[in-house]
């Protein structure tokens, strides 16, 4: 319990300990990231295609990550309309020139081929695929430290990102309606509630969230995890240029963690430079705790 604990949490408070300032190491750094995604995935893939009853586990992986996926982003939609509408402030002066849109889509989908690429080539009889596993903890040990590191570089502290009511009323809604989706997901799919939980967290950081859930319940729970979270950044960027004039909260809450990164281009060009300040602040956030929040749901004893 303490272990899984520790190797989620210390490396990324690590790495919160260090700032740099060298913009050529950042861009290293952020180049490193990019790439161990990948890696990550292809592993993911491997261990896939180890499953015994492939055909049947692929079957589940699917059903699994569908419910869960109408569970929880249907959920935020829902919540997240409802706070939209309450809202008194609106923004009419938008910018709708997407001309990167669906070549965002095609890099969202990369990262499934990463995975299909694993799992073609975990099918090979290769000795090398027994230390799949050990190769895991190492990478994701060091990909925890680096994301520990670009959060605290980015010149953005604790106390600018709480200061930011629209960005922390998102992230809180986004997190309540997430895990009560995760919660009914895990009745219709009969799983343990904690597990249910934990799937529901990633908040679309697919990479780490697939690969938490593969440690600590396997490929088949970590794939839908993955897919789930996949799903929920295709989504956000198909739904930013129809929501975003008159459904503004909705769109930022929808794009989850991503919205400090790969969704805030899109926000920015939809809603403006107004809505940039938010988007950080709740990205951040759900950055940061999400990988407590499913270590704790995976390893913590108290849970039910």
């Amino acid at each position: 319990m303490y272990f899984g604990i520790l190797i989620a949490l210390v490396p990324l408070g690590l790495g919160y300990l260090i700032k740099i300032k060298n913009n050529s190491w950042m861009s290293k750094i952020n180049l490193t990231l990019s790439w161990m995604i990948y890696l990550i995935l292809f592993i993911m893939g491997v261990e896939l295609a180890h499953l015994d009853n492939l055909v049947t586990n692929l079957q589940v992986i699917l059903y699994y990550a569908i419910v869960l996926f109408i569970c929880t982003f249907g959920g935020n939609f829902v919540v997240l309309m409802m706070l939209d509408f309450l809202s008194p402030s609106k923004t009419d002066n938008v910018n709708q020139t997407y001309t990167s849109h669906f070549k965002m889509i095609l890099e969202s989908l990369r990262v499934c081929i990463a995975l299909i690429i694993g799992f073609i080539c975990g099918l090979l009889p290769l000795f090398i695929w027994q230390y799949a596993e050990n190769v895991t903890q190492i990478v994701l040990f060091f990909l925890l430290f680096l994301v520990g590191i670009q959060l605290r570089s980015n010149n953005i502290s604790i106390k600018q990102i709480l200061l930011n009511k629209v960005g922390m009323t998102t992230s809180i809604l986004v997190v309540m309606s997430v895990l009560l989706g995760g919660m009914v997901a895990s009745f219709i799919l009969n799983l343990p509630i904690r597990v249910g939980l934990a799937m529901s967290s990633g908040f679309g950081w697919y990479s780490l969230s697939g690969i938490l859930m593969t440690e600590a319940h396997g490929p088949v729970i970590g794939s839908a995890t993955f897919l789930n979270d996949i799903l929920r950044e295709l989504c956000a960027i198909i739904l930013i240029p129809i929501l975003i004039k008159r459904h503004q909260l909705t769109t930022l809450g929808l794009c989850g963690a991503t919205s400090m990164d790969f969704t805030l281009p899109m926000l920015q060009k939809g809603g403006g430079v107004a809505i940039v300040p938010a988007a950080i602040a709740q990205g951040f956030l759900l950055t940061l705790i999400m990988p407590i929040i499913i270590t704790l749901f995976n390893y913590g004893g108290f849970w039910f």
